[in-house]
């Protein structure tokens, strides 16, 4: 039997770039049994690639690795699956076209051969006793994965991977996509990973969870390997001075505690959606960041789309302007103002495969004008570069695909749209998900400076130290309805808060 503390994966000497962007430079690490080992850093930082190709998503530039005492190069993640690797990606994993179990066993459909056949009962049965494994009994294998939401759809995933019994664990920034129940599915599966000697690896932005739930924590910036911390030695200002290269300096979220103008600038009047909401009403003033929480499945995330014309109205209507303008399209929505930030950035705020301009400037068609109809190129990319580099957004240049990019900046390109249409409206539904640190501080200042300007806010996270930190007035959800109404000015308790989530 293998002993804990004995080295399971070694990298060493690994480099990897994307053209001139250098994402990996010669990072060499351990990886031991019986650990939780953190990966932390900014946006681009090299976390991602360093387990991907381990995982056999993608190979090196150069470099070596040993698995088990022998060298290591996956060229699928498949063939790394087959011997022990599962990495839980951190956008979706799924297809949503097939079925749950077909995605469970993706690429291993022989087990299940009748003949030319598969055998589906076998199958499902199997897909079942996989999800049941991590504590999930609300999905049903043979339901096409469509079906169900974003976190639904993650902890498919998380069977997929465990259903292998993987000897390393990866998980890449997983839980920004659960509700707190899916994060402590998460974390029990981590742990008991770790107490059964294998090897965990856990990335995450969020510097309290890291903290939390990691034994030893490996600091990278761009692209290199700044130190390796044991957890005796955690603590969060060294942590951020080493992911950032400076301290951060001035304040994190606001401090103010400035109020918002009488003018109401869009209402919700009594709507009703297929799911989730019956009669909602809520109202929203110029000037204002009004604060929208609860659970995951409190109906905050369907609130957001529906008054961005995203989903059904069966009654009530979504009014801007004191009844000027009634919003039934998303095409309504944005042609008055109006912009949406989507918590499901891959499949709804970005075009993956189209390039990073090109996504930036979709809302720009009227600014960037030339003469009559026609856009003005010229016009077009200063646009562009304006929020590529305003947002510091890493890339080659502003034709490098999306896909290309890290989680991080691609929800920077997801911002940059928005702001340089000059929205009057913004839904932003967790806009800082997956964004390092010193990003988030940016993206408040912006916030905050939007507020100033008279711009008009509603910030939809999961993250109550977000909320409570940026909202002028905050609304906490539960099964779809208001539960509690709280003002700035009067300060935030968290207690109360939470009781009205749950």
């Amino acid at each position: 039997m293998s002993a804990k503390g004995e080295v399971l994966v070694e990298v060493r000497d690994m480099c990897k770039n994307f053209g001139v962007t250098v994402a990996l430079n010669h990072v060499s690490m351990l990886i031991k049994r019986g650990e939780v080992r953190g990966l932390i850093g900014e946006n681009g930082s090299g976390k991602s690639t360093v387990t991907t190709i381990i995982a056999g998503i993608q190979q090196a530039s150069s470099g070596d690795m040993i698995y088990r005492g022998k060298p290591w190069k996956p060229q699928t993640s498949l063939e790394a699956a087959r011997e022990g690797i599962g990495i839980i990606v951190q956008e979706m994993g799924t297809i949503p076209s097939i079925t749950v179990a077909e995605n469970i066993f993706l690429g291993d459909y022989s087990r299940f051969l009748n003949g030319p056949l598969i055998n589906r009962r076998k199958m499902n049965a199997e897909a079942a006793a996989a999800l049941e494994k991590i504590g999930v009994t609300d999905i049903d294998p043979s339901d096409i994965t469509a079906k169900y939401n974003m976190e639904q759809r993650k902890l498919i995933e998380i069977a997929k991977v465990m259903a292998h019994d993987p000897e390393m664990f990866i998980v890449d920034e997983t839980t920004t996509a659960l509700s707190e129940k899916g994060r402590e599915i998460l974390y029990h599966l981590m742990h008991q990973a770790a107490a059964d000697n294998k090897a965990v690896v856990f990335i995450s932005h969020d510097l309290e969870e890291i903290m939390e739930h990691s034994d030893t924590l490996t600091v990278l910036r761009d692209g290199n390997i700044i130190d390796n911390i044991d957890k005796k030695d955690f603590e969060p200002n060294m942590i951020k001075q080493k992911m950032i290269g400076r301290e951060i300096t001035g304040n994190y979220y606001r401090v103010d505690t400035d109020g918002y103008g009488d003018e109401v600038v869009l209402k919700a009047d009594c709507i009703t959606t297929m799911q989730d909401l019956l009669c909602f009403n809520l109202e929203l003033h110029k000037g204002e960041i009004l604060g929208i929480g609860g659970l995951s499945e409190c109906g905050m995330h369907t609130l957001g789309r529906a008054l961005y014309g995203l989903e059904d109205i069966v009654d009530g209507k979504v009014e801007l302007y004191g009844g000027k303008v009634t919003v039934t399209t998303p095409e309504s929505a944005f042609k008055n103002g109006m912009g949406y930030v989507s918590k499901n950035r891959d499949t709804e705020s970005l075009v993956m495969n189209a390039p990073i301009g090109a996504n930036i400037s979709s809302t720009g068609y009227k600014k960037n004008r030339g003469w009559g109809i026609f856009i003005s190129d010229k016009k077009e990319r200063r646009y562009e570069q304006l929020q590529v580099d305003s947002l510091a957004i890493k890339c080659t240049n502003v034709f490098q695909p999306v896909r290309a990019l890290s989680g991080g900046n691609k929800q920077k390109v997801v911002f940059g749209k928005w702001l340089a249409a000059d929205s009057d409206i913004l839904i932003l539904d967790c806009p800082t998900r997956g964004v390092d640190i010193g990003v988030k501080a940016s993206m408040y200042q912006l916030i905050y400076d939007m507020k100033k300007k008279g711009k008009s806010i509603i910030l939809i996270s999961e993250e109550l130290p977000e909320l409570c930190g940026m909202s002028d007035r905050l609304l906490i959800m539960k099964d779809g309805e208001v539960t509690g109404e709280f003002f700035r000015s009067d300060g935030f308790d968290n207690n109360q808060l939470i009781d009205c989530m749950i």
